[in-house]
């Protein structure tokens, strides 16, 4: 029996939504009052025939802005694939639906704050990566849903969710305070899923990679990072690769996240702010709140720091080995690997250095494993915690590779790979593999900085090539933009998305006028000291492809400009589009050269 109603449909009248769910022998009816906001339960009779009626797949939540409450509801869906034989879906569209219905009582300023409220929400759901099952607990790992109780296995899929991933929890407050109506409410995931059937040696299995992105301390890169004084790391995401096997089931995890403790890297139009890690502060507090839950959740904890050990990353490498080393708990240890340095020259085959080095080690944290009768065989004892500083294209790196090596053991214990055979050799799994671990990478990448991750030619072809830095390049000029002129408006989007900032309903005075840390404004502020006809080109440079010439790049540009109605940015004599030019490939130039120079190639 599903854990949470699977079809349902919304009715709507100008006094109530009726949410019906149509699964077989339920005549539960969810109805919400949109004048008193109350959420009961009733039955299909009560439903009005002159209701308007269509199918939803899922209620994300409300939530409260200037011109009221909001119902947030789940209109289109895809299905990524079964995993243990449960449904596993990817949200596609939503509706944002007011219980109002007039906004005649707002004034013309709240009925604009309203409207940048709302594109606020709009902006996160429009990311893509948020996923849930109507039967399965997509929060935990396979070994936490093994060690639980069966009072457990009885409960909501909210009430038992793992509220570190729930990216909607917000946004169900009101359903998690009543248990009647919690299998009407889906807790939702944000960040990876792949799902694929395949075989080897004319054996079928399925190998299923999961990323879960923690909705605590949530943001973009450069807006957050470290950690906050509960000690919540920035971009902290679990991944969890599982195979199934006529009823065997092994699953590797790993996490990664921000340097855990107290550092910021604020933008300022630099391609690489130089971090910053306040003196007058407690670090070791927040430091040691952060191991210990992640003892707790996952036991022995290796870190993996790959960040440089020279220039402006160099204090952050110093300051953490001397914190784990104050921290003196046995259950911690530290690994440095200067990625760039030890890759320079393309020599990306001293990667295997690092791998080699924990090797011992994760032969000791082992995998979990249970066999086709529900018995324990293997308990993952440790859990390998990775970084570099934006917990993306290094990380995955490192992450793909540690997975091979577990996933070549699991397949042998499930007599999928005889003995003597290795994973490179199963050509079309090697595919699929690659592929699936270069798409998690830019799935995290685009959540976190905007753009697909750097890198991911040497993840999907184990290779690392000249063309893949250029597009490195590429995206890190694009990243260069949205982090110094967008992103200030995804961090405040994430926010209120998850109820770090709440909207007073009604208000008398502008939030968007008084509060003083609205990042999206700062970066307006900052717009003002550039040439518009700057950001224009590098707004539209994202959806260009490299192959495209120059006039095809400044037709696109002027477009764009005409739909900002930013005429004074239009070029429209030959000097202007010579301006355009030289300032896209000057700064081009200038972060591909910083670019090279990170990675010690000239």
């Amino acid at each position: 029996m599903a854990l949470a109603y699977e079809n349902l449909k919304l009715h709507t009248t100008p006094e109530k939504f009726y949410v019906e769910t149509c699964d077989d022998g339920v005549e539960d009816v969810l109805s919400i009052d949109r004048v008193s906001t109350e959420v009961t339960l009733t039955v299909k009779k009560d439903i009005p025939p002159s209701a308007i009626t269509r199918p939803i797949y899922g209620i994300l939540g409300t939530i409260r802005l200037v011109a009221g409450m909001y119902l947030i509801v789940i209109t289109r869906k895809k299905k990524v694939g079964d995993l243990l034989q449960h449904s596993i879906w990817k949200a596609t569209d939503f509706d944002i639906i007011s219980y109002k219905r007039t906004m005649l009582h707002m004034t013309d300023t709240q009925l604009q704050d309203n409207k940048t409220f709302l594109a606020m929400i709009n902006h996160v759901l429009s990311v893509d990566g948020f996923y849930f099952s109507t039967s399965y607990d997509l929060t935990h790992t396979l070994q936490r849903l093994a060690n639980t109780s069966p009072e457990f296995q009885e409960m909501s899929l909210l009430e038992r969710a793992d509220q570190r991933f729930v990216w909607n929890g917000h946004l169900l407050r009101e359903f998690s305070a009543q248990p009647e109506v919690q299998k009407f409410a889906i807790p939702v995931i944000h960040g990876f899923i792949a799902i694929h059937s395949c075989s080897i040696n004319g054996k079928n299995f399925d190998w299923i990679l999961v990323s879960r992105r923690s909705c605590f301390r949530a943001g973009v890169r450069y807006y957050v990072r470290g950690i906050d004084s509960e000690g919540h790391a920035a971009n902290f995401v679990e991944t969890e690769q599982i195979v199934h096997h006529m009823g065997n089931k092994a699953s590797f995890v790993q996490t990664r996240g921000s340097i855990p403790f107290f550092w910021s890297q604020r933008p300022n139009l630099k391609y690489k702010p130089k971090p910053q890690i306040p003196k007058a502060v407690n670090h070791m507090d927040g430091f040691q709140r952060h191991f210990d839950s992640q003892i707790i959740s996952y036991g022995k904890q290796v870190i993996l720091n790959l960040i440089n050990q020279k220039g402006s990353e160099k204090p952050l490498e110093q300051a953490f080995a001397q914190m784990v080393s104050s921290l003196g708990n046995g259950m911690v240890r530290y690994f440095a690997f200067d990625f760039h340095k030890e890759c320079s020259n393309m020599r990306w085959d001293r990667l295997q250095i690092l791998v080699n080095q924990v090797a011992k080690t994760q032969e000791d944290f082992a995998f979990f494993l249970v066999d086709a009768d529900g018995k324990v065989l293997l308990q993952q004892e440790g859990i390998f915690r990775s970084n570099c500083m934006d917990c993306l294209d290094r990380t995955n790196v490192i992450q793909s590779l540690l997975a091979r090596r577990s996933l070549q053991v699991q397949l042998q214990r499930l007599g999928l790979l005889h003995v003597g055979q290795k994973i490179e050799e199963q050509v079309q799994f090697e595919k699929v593999y690659k592929n699936a671990w270069a798409d998690n990478a830019n799935a995290c990448a685009k959540q976190y900085a905007g753009t697909g991750a750097l890198k991911t030619d040497f993840t999907r072809t184990g290779k690392r090539t000249q063309w893949g830095l250029v597009m490195d390049g590429w995206n890190s000029l694009i990243r260069y933009y949205k982090n110094n002129f967008s992103d200030g408006f995804r961090q405040d989007s994430i926010d209120l998305f998850l109820g770090n900032y709440s909207v007073d309903e009604g208000y008398s005075t502008s939030p968007l006028n008084v509060q003083a840390d609205w990042k999206f404004l700062a970066a307006k502020r900052g717009l003002r000291h550039w040439p518009m006809c700057f950001f224009g080109a590098l707004q539209v440079l994202e959806q260009v492809p490299l192959s495209c010439t120059m006039g095809k790049i400044l037709s696109i540009h002027q477009s764009w400009c005409r739909k900002k109605r930013w005429t004074e940015c239009v070029p429209v004599e030959s000097g202007s589009e010579l301006m355009i030019l030289q300032l896209i490939l000057g700064l081009f130039i200038d972060l591909l050269s910083t670019l090279l120079f990170d990675f010690q190639i000239i």
